[in-house]
């Protein structure tokens, strides 16, 4: 697919991109009297965000932004900030505080992998490894996959969600780190099942899927945050973009490039003119509906991890298409000074209620900390071979 769409658009310059980061790292240093102590709550309030514990299943990309201050300004002040909020991510796991989630790998890969990463702090590293163990022990057999949210024993939970895919990471990462294959193959597993639900013909995605708990067998696909269970909700079809580049990152079956590819192909050519997703993409070019710019910078991270696999050529047009597509970001909806917000990237939706979900309205037109986070990671890709935290 070539992208005609994005051919006319600007592409980021290497320049831009150096000032954007710059800039970042500036939005993150004006939150560190503030929330060095403490973690932002999961998505702003007139564009600023209010002191939240370490119990939502957002508080790792808090940390992993400090992280990747750190790493990209060598500044001890994020560092130590960083290091502070290890302590209580153990704690969390330890404890079991709002633990019953696949969610364990947003939380614990931004915040302990990535600290036992780059400081080889020990806590961090048993911290992590305690949350593999939890995020494996969601695995259900009759159905082979990792149960979303709430308890195990819960009939009504029977289900996963695309979401996870960005998970997966956690136990792929214990496995390398302590030689058991067991983390791994429950990941794998998981993988397998979910992609061979939620990807639709046309290669749009379902949000969530439910299985029957007393056979395992598939059932229906729903959504939980999408205008409705046949739309396609915009951060679920990006959690699709990168969870199939990061499955690829460590495995390298090629099957999942290619189901790369067609989900990513969907994304891009569905975007409207200014490249800034509508919250879902049943919503067209002229809808009066919100963006959703988080959606954006988590597909970006996912094409340009891909496109460290892929051959020049092929590469190439997605290349292209990520700059043209963090251009937009960086043009339409970064934040430029802590005057106007205490976050990164204006414009996102957490939750948009419909006539056909289950969701609330909240955060809407705001920023989170998913979207702050994925931003500031795709800056940082855009300037360095990085390694990544996932």
């Amino acid at each position: 697919m070539t992208h005609e769409k994005l051919m006319k658009k600007p592409e980021l310059t290497q320049e831009e991109a150096n000032a954007a980061l710059r800039l970042a790292i500036r939005q993150t240093e004006s939150c560190l009297g503030e929330f060095s102590q403490q973690f932002k709550s999961i998505f702003s309030e007139g564009g600023f965000y209010s002191p939240a514990p370490n119990e939502q299943w957002t508080n790792g990309f808090w940390t992993g932004e400090l992280w990747l201050a750190y790493e990209n300004s060598g500044d001890d002040r994020f560092r130590e900030a960083a290091a502070k909020q290890i302590d209580s991510f153990l704690t969390r796991i330890e404890t079991g505080n709002r633990t019953d989630t696949h969610d364990l790998g947003f939380l614990y890969s931004l915040s302990c992998v990535a600290g036992y990463k780059l400081t080889g702090n020990q806590t961090a590293r048993k911290a992590a490894l305690l949350a593999a163990d939890r995020l494996k022990s969601r695995f259900h057999q009759k159905g082979r996959f990792i149960q979303a949210w709430g308890s195990l024993e819960n009939r009504n939970n029977y289900r996963l969600i695309i979401d996870c895919l960005l998970n997966l990471p956690l136990l792929y990462w214990a496995t390398e780190e302590t030689g058991l294959p067991e983390y791994a193959d429950v990941a794998r597993a998981h993988l397998e099942t979910a992609l061979s639900v939620i990807i639709r013909p046309d290669y749009s995605t379902y949000h969530t899927y439910y299985f029957d708990p007393d056979t395992g067998i598939p059932l229906r696909g729903v959504t939980h945050q999408g205008y409705s269970a046949d739309s396609a909700w915009a951060r679920g079809q990006s959690w699709g973009v990168y969870g199939l580049a990061l499955s690829y990152r460590y495995t390298k079956d090629p099957k999942y490039l290619e189901d790369f590819k067609h989900v990513t192909d969907y994304f891009i050519s569905h975007l409207p003119e200014n490249l800034i997703p509508y919250w879902d993409f049943i919503f067209e070019e002229g809808s009066e509906e919100p963006w959703d710019s988080s959606a954006s910078a988590i597909a970006i991270c996912g094409i340009l991890e891909m496109c460290k696999y892929l051959p020049e050529a092929e590469a190439a047009p997605y290349l292209a298409a990520a700059k043209r597509m963090m251009k937009a970001l960086v043009d339409l909806c970064a934040v430029t000074s802590p005057e106007i917000s205490n976050g990164q990237l204006l414009h996102g939706v957490y939750g948009k209620k419909t006539p056909y979900n289950d969701c609330i309205d909240h955060g809407i037109d705001e920023c989170n900390l998913w979207g702050d986070y994925y931003y500031v990671e795709a800056l940082t890709r855009m300037t360095k071979d990085w390694n990544p935290y996932w």
